[in-house]
């Protein structure tokens, strides 16, 4: 009766498959059908954190092999009235057993004498052995709700070794272990569950096939890292996920997606996804924004660049073209060597610093003017505005001495501050022509430093070059990036993004600075978006999900003062509801500080030991996993860890099609 009411009790818990498992496993026992048992051995030894198992090669064949990595569970050998639990092992290398040497001495003798059989009693104490196990954790049916499964980093405790049995588990418990705790809103499969590389089956028993389940709220708002190798089924995991987040908010739409497309693969269709991509498999649901249109395609709108409103990274792309067309004057090199301010950083400067940050700007504002790049003057006007600051306007706050100086050296009268870009133009050429008449002026030194600086001198020189010289007119052909309203595609994205759409920057034939330039842009104008419905409470239950290729060149590797938008993604992503994806080929590359802040991973094979052991030290979950990594080189076979999921799960992953 006892028995019954404890069955009873849990009836609606999914433990109670146990109680099935163990007493199939007692009807086999006692009808000596061994071939339809899980057992597998007792424990020899017990901790808190591992366990040394012995068992024997007949188990072994009954279940068809226990490879290294594979899942085990340990249970009392007898209940006796407590709930269902398992304590999950997982088996990590054989170990030696307390007859190890004389088995060893045994097997010497044999080959020495070249025995051809061994009789059957050696053979029944040879073919014993032991494997060490990590304990995982434990199983068991929620304190405060019965019909709930929860799971434990550890366990409750432990008592003498000859009072547990371990088994391999079934189909049902199997299942149960991997896709037991994943939360079940919004579950989609990713692949098959994997133990090992080696599909040859032990003994012909085929190994149960477990569909591995992952749940898409684990991804919203969440850090999720991809490392592996190229070609090895990164991209691939990365459109799975994608995809499984436009089918789960079919009807909500309340997730949009961003995604950086550096090759081109998520928004042209490609042979090796069956001549499909996301954006034609999902065409309402995904817009394309590219450079260039591709060859006989309509469905991309045109992407352009800003030069005057980032500053920084503006001048680093001319820099790439100019590298790129190999121009090598000396004042060309001088030009390319200039690193101009973040205009983010400026409004926390000191005043002097900030006043020749800004004019370093306004020089460069001068130089995309004298090239023609079609300015909005309004715009750039109020560039640095915010609360309690002022904008960097278009004077450059020459004192005014060296006005004086600089306009009367030709009888001319000193006019009114430049109001303007061409008044600007008008200014510097003035400021530059008395700057290179009278070098040793007093108004250009002082106590402390040259008034222009050898970056202010290289923007004047190449502003205002010497006869024979194109100076600004070699940026012309860069022109057709340019656009001086090229600021409004982010309101279209933002608001697609709102919409649940899913929007793919094709930067398949961009420069390195081009890719990193728009993912700039757009991460912080995302971040300030999502950051502006945070404040206003209209964050609601929308989500943004980012996906970055080849980070380690766009996340700083180290940033000490973490000021960085990725570095704010890390850390205040999941309050304003931004996730993101990052895919990479070596963790090493990308900042301790983002991946400590990680909290699902997709690892394929890893060919170093320092990156192995840099992935065990910010997840400790990968902790002695590193050789079946660094062995394993099938495309798509992945170690993943999600937020659900307590233990790392190796999965054969759907291939995108």
């Amino acid at each position: 009766m006892n028995e019954f009411l404890q069955k009873a009790e849990f009836q609606e818990n999914p433990l109670r498959i146990v109680y099935d498992f163990l007493d199939n496993e007692k009807k086999a026992e006692e009808s000596e059908q061994y071939e339809k048992m899980r057992f597998v051995g007792y424990a020899m030894e017990m901790s808190y954190s591992s366990a040394r198992i012995i068992t024997s090669d007949p188990y072994k064949r009954a279940v068809g092999g226990i490879p290294k990595g594979s899942f085990l569970i340990m249970l009392p050998d007898k209940l006796d009235g407590l709930p269902p639990h398992f304590t999950l092992l997982r088996v990590e290398d054989v170990a030696p057993t307390p007859l190890t040497q004389q088995v060893q001495q045994t097997y010497f003798e044999l080959h020495k004498k070249s025995m051809p059989e061994i009789d059957r009693w050696t053979q029944s104490e040879l073919q014993w052995g032991a494997l060490n196990t990590t304990v995982l954790g434990m199983f068991y049916p929620d304190i405060d709700n019965t019909e709930k499964l929860a799971f434990s980093g550890d366990v409750n405790t432990i008592v003498s070794a000859h009072r547990y049995r371990v088994y391999s588990p079934d189909q049902k418990l199997l299942d149960l272990i991997i896709n037991g705790m994943v939360r079940q809103e919004r579950q989609i499969s990713i692949g098959d569950l994997r133990m090992t590389e080696c599909r040859l089956p032990f003994a012909n028993i085929q190994p149960h096939k477990v569909t591995v389940q992952i749940s898409v709220r684990d991804f919203q708002g969440f850090r999720t890292a991809m490392f592996g190798k190229t070609r090895l089924g990164k991209s691939n995991v990365v459109k799975l996920l994608a995809e499984a987040v436009i089918n789960a908010t079919a009807e909500q739409r309340n997730v949009g997606q961003l995604i950086f497309d550096i090759n081109g693969e998520y928004a042209n269709d490609n042979p090796q996804d069956g001549n499909i991509s996301i954006r034609s498999k999902y065409e309402d649901r995904c817009q394309v924004y590219a450079l260039n249109q591709r060859e006989g395609t309509t469905y991309a709108k045109q992407l352009k660049l800003n030069f005057y409103e980032q500053p920084d990274s503006g001048i680093s792309i001319l820099k790439s073209f100019l590298a790129q067309a190999n121009k090598t004057s000396d004042y060309i090199k001088s030009f390319m060597s200039v690193e101009l301010p973040d205009v983010e950083d400026i409004p926390h400067m000191e005043q002097s610093p900030k006043i020749r940050s800004i004019r370093k700007i306004q020089f460069y504002w001068a130089i995309l003017y004298s090239a023609g790049y079609t300015p909005d003057e309004e715009r750039i006007k109020q560039l640095g505005k915010k609360s309690g600051q002022s904008s960097f306007g278009l004077d450059p706050k020459f004192k005014k001495s060296l006005r004086n100086k600089a306009y009367n050296l030709d009888g001319k009268e000193t006019p009114d501050s430049p109001k303007n870009l061409a008044e600007l133009v008008n200014e510097l050429r003035v400021i530059d022509q008395f700057r290179k008449a009278h070098p040793g002026d007093d108004e250009l030194k002082s106590s402390e430093k040259e008034y222009f600086d050898p970056d202010d001198k290289a923007l004047l020189d190449f502003l205002f070059p010497k006869i024979g010289r194109s100076g600004p007119t070699i940026l012309r052909p860069y022109k057709i990036y340019h656009s001086s309203s090229a600021g409004d595609f982010q309101k279209e994205i933002l608001d697609l993004i709102d919409k649940g759409q899913t929007v793919i920057l094709d930067l398949g034939n961009a420069t390195d600075e081009v890719r990193r330039y728009f993912s700039d842009m757009l991460s912080r104008a995302i971040f300030q978006h999502q950051e502006n419905k945070f404040v206003s409470n209209k964050l609601s239950d929308h989500f943004v999900e980012l996906y970055f290729e080849e980070a380690h060149n766009l996340f700083p590797r180290d940033n000490k003062e973490l000021s960085d938008v990725y570095s704010r993604f890390a850390k205040e992503g999941a309050k304003f509801h931004i996730g993101m994806v990052y895919s990479t080929q070596s963790p090493s590359t990308i900042s301790q500080e983002l991946l400590a802040q990680t909290e699902n991973f997709f690892v394929g094979h890893l060919s170093s030991q320092d990156e192995v052991k840099s992935l065990g030290r910010v997840q400790v979950a990968y902790d002695g996993l590193g050789d079946e990594i660094m062995r394993s080189k099938t495309p798509g076979y992945m170690r993943m860890l999600t937020f659900s999921h307590r233990f790392v799960v190796p999965v054969q992953a759907y291939k995108f099609q």
